[in-house]
């Protein structure tokens, strides 16, 4: 009887151990600050506002393992309605960077709105220079190093 309840809690723990690290890892793949996805900024009021808008915990939600604030009960609706529509490309993360294979924080205000989909920043020479100089070459190269660099911490990826 031991030794069942002993594999019961062995078999318990692993699963605990696996769920945090699956959650660990959606989390690595959304650029957080101060425990929300962009530090925080409604990533909806890029589409509403057209400006970076600092969002608040009391309208926060969960999507992919992360949390997200919003400025308004009514931008957080429409982000649940689709949260793919409004989660910015790169889980938040430089798009710049992105195209060059690394995963790098960003700042709110670099930021710009391709086809619906919003691409943020890390400095003005990775949003002037790279990024709107040739905002195509940088999301095709985003894009296809995403599906490498998304799982990838980011000290993993700068230990490269």
């Amino acid at each position: 009887m031991k030794t069942y309840g002993k594999n019961i809690a062995a078999v318990s723990m692993a699963m605990a151990m696996s769920f945090m690290a699956n959650q660990a890892l959606a989390v690595d793949e959304h650029y957080v600050d101060g425990g929300a996805v962009v530090g925080g900024t409604d990533v909806v009021a890029y589409h509403t506002v057209g400006a970076p808008t600092p969002g608040s915990a009391e309208f926060a939600s969960e999507y992919q393992g992360a949390t997200w604030h919003f400025a308004s009960a009514e931008n957080k609706a429409l982000f649940d309605a689709d949260p793919a529509k409004y989660a910015p490309a790169y889980g938040g993360w430089c798009s710049a960077g992105a195209s060059k294979g690394k995963k790098v924080p960003t700042q709110p205000d670099l930021w710009a709105i391709v086809d619906g989909q919003l691409y943020l920043n890390s400095s003005p020479a990775a949003h002037n220079k790279l990024f709107l100089a040739d905002t195509e070459t940088v999301i095709s190269k985003g894009e296809s190093n995403w599906k490498v660099i998304f799982a990838t911490s980011r000290e993993a990826l700068l230990a490269q």
